[in-house]
């Protein structure tokens, strides 16, 4: 019931994460379509979108600046924003026209979720609910559509363009919802205090973590499944499916788990679960095992940004909430864009099995970030 709440609470920001889930969702499960027509290697695609990363740095700085100007309407400005890019990039054969089409996507992309993120936020500050794992499951359940959705539409030979442009005319029937007011702190007394920079590098490298361990996934399992494991179009569609399916029930479960445990212990556990399943995918010998594998990795890694991103909000003043998660946000969206040059070229020099391996290890490093936020919230308590 109290995910239900949740929902119904934050419906405006969740209908946001819905936008942006439907769309990575479809990508995924059309690299290899994409990939193929670029005509272009492993290390050579992964390269090519590092081109989001450099639009997501630019989404840091704009974001504050659109969000004051647009104030009320700034999550339907992106949502739209975002819906019109996306109509480009699946078109594309040119690698550097790819390139820059998704510098653009990175920009909206990014744009979208520094103002949603730091709208849940703001919520949790006006009410004292935890509501970021269900607003985050939106974006698994919403993901996990598109992947299968596309898959679907491969299967039928259908253009990619017919697809986002589905999408796109979703965003549009929902935009109504996306408007939501904005919420200004000042400073108690007027005194700002110190900048909380050590919080936001420690929260936004749990969330880092995460997000780039997600995006492995999201990028590179339907090429793992169809070329490594032999796997058809239908199955290869089914690795990021998998990942979405799980990590929505996690974060749908991670909803009910906040408000009874700390975060610092659900993000201990959870980079240790979602390790084993990494592990678990790299060395499938079957599609089959290697769903386990990502289901187990996205049940794991479910909650481990939503709650880096509550963890923040609750180390900083008031007056900093909305900056601090929006800074820690970029810098975990970030892992999105790094992943896959990361995955290209080890996967290029070593192979996919050594490349989701590597995110085993990637994973574990979580767990010391968990217990440094853990000591400054023990600091933050006795003072």
């Amino acid at each position: 019931m109290s995910v239900v709440s949740a929902l119904i609470l934050s419906r405006r920001p969740a209908s946001a994460f819905v936008v942006v889930g439907l769309f990575w969702g479809c990508f995924a499960a059309y690299v290899p379509v994409i990939k193929a027509q670029l005509n272009v290697n492993d290390a050579q695609f992964g390269t090519l979108l590092l081109g989001s990363a450099f639009g997501l740095v630019s989404s840091m700085f704009l974001a504050p600046r659109v969000d004051r100007l647009l104030g009320a309407r700034g999550m339907q400005f992106a949502a739209i924003l975002l819906a019109f890019i996306w109509l480009f990039p699946a078109q594309i054969t040119t690698p550097t026209l790819f390139f820059v089409a998704f510098v653009c996507v990175g920009l909206c992309s990014g744009l979208l979720d520094v103002i949603m993120n730091a709208r849940v936020s703001e919520l949790e500050g006006r009410t004292g609910r935890s509501l970021m794992n269900g607003n985050h499951a939106m974006f698994s359940l919403a993901y996990a559509t598109g992947a299968l959705v596309t898959g679907a539409a491969r299967e039928a030979g259908l253009d990619p363009l017919w697809v986002f442009g589905g999408m796109g005319l979703v965003t549009l029937a929902i935009a109504a919802q996306l408007r939501m007011d904005v919420d200004t702190v000042e400073p108690e007394d007027g005194i700002r205090g110190r900048y909380p920079l050590i919080p936001i590098l420690v929260c936004g490298g749990i969330v880092l973590v995460a997000f780039m361990s997600e995006a492995t996934v999201e990028a590179w399992s339907a090429l793992h499944v169809e070329r490594t494991l032999g796997g058809g179009a239908a199955e290869g569609a089914l690795g990021p499916a998998m990942l979405g399916i799980t990590m929505a029930f996690g974060r749908f479960s991670g909803q009910v788990v906040s408000e009874r445990l700390r975060e610092v212990t659900v993000v201990f556990w959870s980079s240790l679960i979602s390790a084993s399943g990494a592990l678990i995918a790299a060395f499938a010998p079957t599609p089959m095992l290697a769903y386990l594998g990502f289901g187990v990795l996205g049940l794991g890694v479910s909650v481990i940004g939503p709650m880096g991103l509550a963890l923040v909000g609750k180390l900083v003043a008031p007056h900093h909430r909305t900056e601090a998660i929006s800074k820690a946000a970029v810098m975990g969206f970030s892992g999105f864009f790094i992943a896959p040059v990361f995955m290209g070229y080890v996967s290029e020099a070593l192979g996919l099995r050594v490349a989701f391996a590597c995110v085993a290890l990637l994973l574990v490093t979580a767990v010391p970030l968990s217990l440094i936020a853990a000591q400054l919230r023990a600091a933050i308590k006795a003072a």
